[in-house]
């Protein structure tokens, strides 16, 4: 049996991560002493391992209950039902890569249209951009002085 502070340790998280699983209802301490201590068994400590990796890649609470749910009766569950959550994710993933493929290219742009130097902002280019929704922008046009390539 562990107690909470033994159980994090063990896990490598801090006792308030557990108590916030507790709260959300993904893990359960299996037993409470006379004096209120929280403590946890092996199937536990496997159980916040769980949720520790599906939280490592990326999936969200209530997709870990649903996976918690499927684990716990698997015989009633497909391999193509947890595939199927798998799949759904890595969509979520690509998607989020590529909004943040466009966000680094934009602000590369942004970036490379200014010189950066000391001169005021009242005619900067990545301000101006902003304002009126424009990404390519070119400093000479703004008179801050920039001679590099856009």
């Amino acid at each position: 049996m562990y107690r909470i502070g033994e159980l994090a340790s063990l896990c490598d998280v801090k006792a308030d991560t557990l108590r916030f699983y507790e709260k959300h209802g993904l893990l359960t301490p299996s037993l409470r002493t006379d004096s209120g201590y929280r403590l946890y068994t092996e199937q536990d400590a496997n159980r916040l391992r769980f949720i520790l990796r599906a939280k490592a890649v990326g999936f969200t609470l209530g997709e870990i209950t649903e996976l918690l749910s499927i684990e716990l009766n698997k015989s009633e569950w497909a391999c193509a039902d947890v595939k199927g959550m798998v799949d759904d994710k890595l969509a979520q993933v690509e998607a989020r890569i590529a909004q943040l493929t466009v966000f680094q290219t934009t602000l590369q742009t942004l970036s490379r249209a200014c010189c950066g130097g000391n001169e005021s902002a009242e005619h900067c280019s990545i301000l101006e951009a902003l304002e009126s929704s424009l990404t390519q922008v070119r400093c000479e046009e703004h008179g801050c002085g920039c001679d590099h390539d856009k």
